[in-house]
């Protein structure tokens, strides 16, 4: 078996599919030429090749010609009446949009070297490649897929797109290093906030780096490690305090490929990734090390880690959760409601502790899925407990991520009805009611309902609210409902705002049409992503003259609102225990060697897409099997 993890090439290109920035790693690819030569001559078949990585302008080249079949950057995804035999969306499998595959110098005959598996991150306007190693067969494998007769993963068959990438693991380390990749050429490197209780001085980690918040040294020298920290009143109350970080920070500027030359090179030497933490890379290139950063000689050092911490210790965990509802009421459709969680963490210990704990609520959250920072070691998970144990590193880091069930129910709940009374006027009616079985010390700062309206010009509303006041946009209506400075703890509160809305008089827009080959789609799918300025036919398009027949197209960036006035959003904060159960027990945390150290832990949780539809409206809604 190769590596678990080694990245061929990766390469950058702009909005305009030109690429901007490329590394290929020779040691890698020597080792998988290698690779190939054994499968060739153990195999015997002279037909299968080994694929140099290609020049950049064959790659452009490639993307536009796969851009080109599969309708767009990311591609169907799905088996449609324009799929041919031999292309990622053949495969019959969503993920074919996230893993793709291109054909580099395809003759006249229509035969090429086929290039995957290729991960393909986007982020802002760039478009982020990255080839990791594979073993020649799992390349057959794929191979075969692309030319299989039948679609989708079939029960009887032997191989599984998705089996498949279970046996890679290189795949995971190729989607880290997009990401972070993604996150250094957008200069979106901020570190996961923790919270703390406010004090005049807390102590400890970055007093010798900022200055303004009371936190010492990492050694004699200051270390710029990330370490975003926002101060709050105490447990469970209002969060209050601007979130600090002394991070590098890139600001807003084109592309420096010095800094991604930089980061690479010490991130991932010789296409092995090691440790992709962009503030611990900063911060050993700034800094260095010096004579007072040498490690314990009883045990070794991780990656993670690269200085060690000295002065006032203790522990932080932060449990931040996003709720994502979809509200229908309707008898036909259940309304939908899930939470998506992450457990951040700032451990401020001295030397290479171990810290362990039991992660309490597993059953009550009805959790979906879990997973954990590197750092930690996890057993099997079960019952309604799971110990964690973790060496931490250094500044704030995401100890684990999390998807559940929202187990007290919707703190938003109601309905929202809207209906044109004419082609230019509509009347609407809100009724909600807000933290209905929810208990103190669980309490609402803030809730805003608003309703978009993408493709209309807003030019005037009539009514007044129960609670909270009422503003306008020029495409939207904002109602703040809650926004005092206590919040609304221990009660439910009810608000009702019925009303009418004007819009500018209707102006047609003609598209450009490109109907003829999209003439047998049904319903096909879309990017949000920046395409390039050629004529070539996309999905995009297709949508856009689709949702262009019977009424004005909205803005892409709604896509959910295709007739402008589907839905309203909700938005929220909510501070106390988490919605989901999921809980931390700061008395049964234990350090390992034992050491006197205070751990507070403090919960937030925001909305995020949070979908009040239009009752009186068409609505989305994923199809339940009938059993």
């Amino acid at each position: 078996m190769l590596s678990n993890c080694s990245i061929r090439a990766l390469w950058i290109l702009n909005n305009q599919d030109s690429v901007i920035f490329s590394r290929k790693f020779p040691v890698v690819e020597k080792r998988c030429r290698v690779a190939y030569e054994k499968e060739i001559k153990s195999s015997g078949d002279d037909k299968f090749k080994y694929n140099v990585v290609p020049y950049d302008s064959e790659l452009a080249a490639a993307f536009v010609d796969r851009k080109k079949r599969e309708g767009s950057a990311r591609g169907y995804g799905l088996r449609v009446s324009q799929s041919v035999e031999g292309s990622d969306s053949w495969v019959d499998d969503p993920i074919t949009r996230h893993i793709i595959s291109i054909c580099i110098n395809k003759g006249e005959e229509g035969e090429g070297s086929l290039l995957w598996p290729l991960v393909l991150h986007m982020k802002g306007t760039y478009c982020i490649l990255v080839l990791p190693l594979v073993e020649p067969h799992h390349l057959k494998s794929y191979a075969r897929m692309c030319k299989r007769s039948d679609c989708g993963n079939s029960v009887r068959e032997d191989e599984s797109l998705s089996s498949l990438l279970l046996d890679l693991p290189s795949i995971t380390g190729a989607f880290s290093v997009a990401h972070t990749i993604g996150d250094i050429i957008t200069s979106d490197t901020t570190e996961p906030e923790v919270f703390v209780t406010a004090s005049p001085s807390v102590g400890g980690l970055l007093d010798s780096l900022t200055g303004s918040i009371g936190i010492s040294g990492i050694s004699a020298r200051a270390k710029p490690v990330a370490a975003p920290v926002a101060a709050s009143t105490a447990p469970g109350a209002t969060v209050s305090g601007a979130v600090m970080s002394d991070a590098p920070k890139m600001g807003s500027r084109p592309l420096d490929k010095d800094v991604l030359r930089s980061f690479i090179s010490s991130a991932m030497p010789f296409g092995t990734p090691l440790d992709l933490s962009y503030s611990n890379i900063s911060a050993i290139k700034t800094t260095g090390f010096s004579s007072a950063d040498i490690p314990p000689a009883d045990r070794k050092q991780p990656a993670w880690k690269p200085y060690l911490y000295r002065g006032k210790q203790r522990i932080l965990f932060t449990v931040h959760e996003t709720v994502h509802a979809s509200m229908y009421d309707r008898d036909e459709i259940p309304d939908s409601i899930s939470i998506s969680g992450q457990v951040n963490c700032r451990a401020e210990l001295e030397g290479l502790p171990d810290v362990s704990f039991p992660l309490t609520g597993l059953d009550t959250a009805r959790v979906e899925s879990l997973s954990f920072h590197p750092c930690a070691l996890v057993p099997e998970h079960g019952g309604d407990k799971q110990a964690v144990t973790f060496s931490p590193p250094l500044g704030n880091f995401v100890l684990m991520r999390y998807q559940a069930i929202c187990s007290t129910g919707s703190p938003v709940k109601g309905f929202y009805q809207l209906s044109m009374v004419s082609e230019n006027e509509g009347a609407f009616l809100f009724k909600l009611t807000f933290m209905e079985g929810y208990k103190a010390p669980l309490t609402m700062e803030f809730c805003t309902v608003t309703m978009p309206f993408p493709r209309r010009r807003v030019v005037s509303f009539d009514g007044t609210p129960s609670v909270g006041t009422v503003s306008t946009t020029e495409h939207s209506v904002e109602w703040k409902i809650i926004t005092g400075p206590r919040g609304v703890s221990g009660k439910s509160i009810e608000a009702i705002f019925p009303g009418t809305v004007k819009f500018a008089p209707w102006q047609t827009q003609r598209l450009n049409s490109s109907g003829s080959a999209f003439a047998s789609i049904a319903d096909e799918d879309s990017d949000l992503e920046t395409e390039s300025s050629s004529n070539i036919v996309n999905v995009e398009d297709y949508l856009l003259e689709k949702m262009s027949k019977d009424l004005q197209a909205v803005d892409l960036d709604e896509p959910f609102c295709w007739q402008a006035y589907d839905y309203a959003k909700v938005s929220f904060k909510i501070v106390g225990p988490s919605l989901s159960g999921m809980s931390i027990d700061p008395k049964s945390v234990s350090i390992f060697p034992a050491v006197k150290a205070p751990v507070e832990l403090s919960c937030q949780v925001t909305s995020g897409e949070y979908i009040l539809w239009n009752t009186l409206g068409k609505c989305p809604v994923v199809a339940t099997p009938k059993v």
